[in-house]
């Protein structure tokens, strides 16, 4: 079983997409919304002393309690032994003025130390700023992606959502879904893969773009913890404090599938 813990129901939406185009035959992935972001699990992780020593933790006991309390038995008959690998995905947030910037950088830093690994704590992605990132973006392909950055100011004065509707080529986010509850013909199936390969090739190559100055994709897997430290020196601690714009979803099928996943850019058939 996969466990895959996320932020919110729109994260979740993406990622039965996903599913349903990349892995149609991995019915026992188990998905789990959280409805809390990275600062507060961090705080729910500091009560149970697994940030303390940076030590190995109960992932899933420690969500199952979360949620419980929550009123939330999505995890209450699953065993820690049941789950083989463990994805966390959640927003960077560097609007969220309940702390100082400097605070939760420090949290995150610590985080993604604790969650690196899919087979033992988990692994970590963030989404910079937040999941909205997915749909930055002009006509797909769009070359100019890897230049695309938003201010800590822009993100206070006007929400980044609404920056996205603004920005976009599209209306909606039906480019990037397809409905788990109904029939999709192989038009809309391959359409819709295609678009999500693009958005592979364009968030991966951005990535070794903020590490390495290199707008390609990578030769090398490129760590979570490698990005974000590269956020901060090249944008964040900048004068003008902002984010290069980057969503994870694209980069974990990346990390998941390696190379062999853009293949599917030449193929007319979305299931090869």
């Amino acid at each position: 079983m996969i466990l895959l813990i996320f932020e919110g129901k729109d994260d979740k939406v993406y990622f039965e997409s996903i599913k349903r185009l990349f892995f149609p035959e991995k019915e026992e992935t188990f998905v789990c919304t959280y409805n809390s972001n990275i600062y507060s699990l961090y705080n729910k992780l500091k009560a149970h002393d697994a940030i303390n020593g940076l030590l190995e933790v109960n992932t899933v006991s420690v969500l199952k309690e979360i949620l419980l309390e929550k009123g939330d038995e999505t995890l209450k008959e699953i065993r820690e032994d049941e789950v083989s690998e463990i994805y966390l995905f959640f927003d960077y947030d560097f609007q969220d003025n309940r702390c100082p910037l400097e605070e939760n950088n420090s949290k995150l830093q610590e985080m993604l130390t604790l969650f690196n690994d899919e087979t033992c704590n988990g692994k970590l992605y963030i989404n910079y700023p937040m999941v909205e990132s997915l749909r930055y973006t002009k006509e797909l392909p769009d070359s100019n992606y890897w230049k695309y950055t938003v201010t800590l100011q822009k993100c206070k004065e006007t929400k980044f959502k609404r920056q996205v509707s603004d920005f976009s080529f599209y209306g909606s986010n039906e480019y990037l879904v397809v409905n788990q509850a109904k029939l999709v013909g192989p038009p809309k199936m391959n359409a819709t893969k295609m678009n999500w390969l693009h958005l592979v090739v364009m968030n991966t190559s951005k990535s070794n773009y903020i590490c390495n100055d290199k707008n390609e994709l990578p030769t090398e897997m490129i760590t979570q913890q490698k990005i974000f430290e590269n956020q901060l020196t090249k944008y964040v601690m900048e004068k003008d404090c902002k984010v290069s714009i980057l969503n994870s979803f694209p980069i974990f099928l990346f990390d998941y599938f390696g190379e062999k996943i853009i293949l599917g850019l030449n193929s007319s058939d979305s299931h090869e």
